[in-house]
């Protein structure tokens, strides 16, 4: 199969969608490979390191013009005229929070396979976690940033020091975003609160973070009462595939503390806060009833060679399958199968279905 690997035009994106390992691995097995010019600049791999490993370099239009597509965030405007209907496109997509891209996916006809929603037997996700993991180690980072005066916030020291209590942080969802985000916030000195709907996940929060935290039962009365409290709050909610649902209200955002700071890890599924719209890297946050919204959503983008190995880590198997079975792979794996959003102009993820009224067909039958 002939793969093409474009370099990723999102704002301050720097992460590249195959590392040269990976692509030498590609190309061992057969495949012809075509990377664009300068795609791992960003991550730290210049381009000789590709043709090292056999690959062709050439232009966007030549690697978009291969048979399938590997990238690292969803094609954007400029995108969609590479986008047919002989392509098979393997990258994040996110389409429940982004209409745009979905119209533009079935309207190519494009076969469409989302990182975010390859889900194994256990419902873990093994292509987010990676970034997940990534994206909850910063949340905390962003937000001892942000809440320091110089940036507008309240100008406060996450961890506080001997004799000052240090900061107070609510994170909203105890997946893997939110323990990786416990787990910094933690080593940071901060005072941890974590909301969830999961009984078992709390119990195990709890069993490794020992008092070191504060669980709660998610509910509209305990968000209220934490989240006015909170000098940060992290939104780390996650349902497959589908728009996260508003968990903190316009009308609670007006109660906050001035100077406060949202980080909603959430806003590329549409945010779990009311006022939370997407932001980049150039220009990260804004401010609503004088709290401090972040939301970028593509945060691992900031970290690029640490989040590219950690991505391709777990992509590259499935890339491989798809590279030697191309459609069929996702008739005999199962976990590829969920991963299906589109398939020659039809929508095959239920979620995004139902996230903007539109009709779907399971994968099981498109793929028959």
């Amino acid at each position: 199969m002939i793969i093409g690997i474009p370099k990723e035009i999102k704002t301050m994106e720097n992460r590249v969608s195959m590392t040269p390992a990976g692509v030498e691995a590609l190309i061992r097995r057969g495949h012809e490979v075509i990377v664009e010019a300068g795609a791992g600049l960003g991550s730290g791999f210049v381009d000789s390191e590709y043709t090292a490993t056999g690959a062709k370099l050439g232009d966007a239009a030549a690697a978009w013009g291969a048979e399938m597509v590997i990238k690292v965030k969803e094609p954007i405007a400029a995108e969609y005229k590479f986008l047919r209907d002989d392509l098979l496109l393997f990258t994040y997509l996110h389409l429940a929070a982004d209409k745009p891209q979905t119209d533009a996916l079935l309207k190519a006809g494009t076969t469409a396979v989302a990182y975010e929603t390859v889900q194994l037997p256990d419902g873990s996700l093994p292509l987010l976690m990676p970034m997940s993991e990534v994206a909850g180690r910063l949340a905390p980072q962003e937000g001892a940033l942000h809440l320091k005066k110089t940036m507008g916030g309240r100008g406060m020291l996450l961890g506080g020091v001997p004799g000052v209590a240090p900061a107070n942080v609510v994170v909203l969802g105890g997946g893997i975003v939110g323990t990786n985000a416990i787990k910094i916030a933690v080593g940071l000195g901060a005072r941890v609160t974590v909301l969830d709907i999961n009984h078992h996940r709390m119990q195990y929060l709890d069993d490794v973070f020992g008092n070191h935290i504060v669980t709660m039962n998610s509910n509209e009365a305990n968000i209220r009462e934490a989240v006015t409290k909170a000098d940060l709050v992290v939104g780390a909610v996650l349902i497959p595939g589908a728009k996260a649902p508003h968990l903190v209200t316009r009308e609670l955002i007006s109660q906050m503390k001035e100077g406060s700071v949202i980080v909603d890890v959430a806003v590329d599924q549409g945010g779990c806060v009311e006022t939370i719209k997407a932001t980049t890297h150039t220009d990260p946050t804004y401010v609503i009833d004088g709290v401090i919204h972040y939301g970028v959503a593509n945060m691992p983008g900031a970290v690029p060679r640490t989040s590219t190995f950690a991505l391709v880590n777990q992509t590259l198997p499935y890339a491989i399958k798809l590279a030697e079975k191309g459609v069929g792979a996702l008739r005999c794996d199962n976990a590829l199968k969920h991963g299906l959003n589109t398939y020659q102009g039809k929508l095959t993820f239920p979620a995004v279905g139902e996230a903007f009224g539109m009709d779907y067909v399971s994968a099981d039958e498109v793929l028959a």
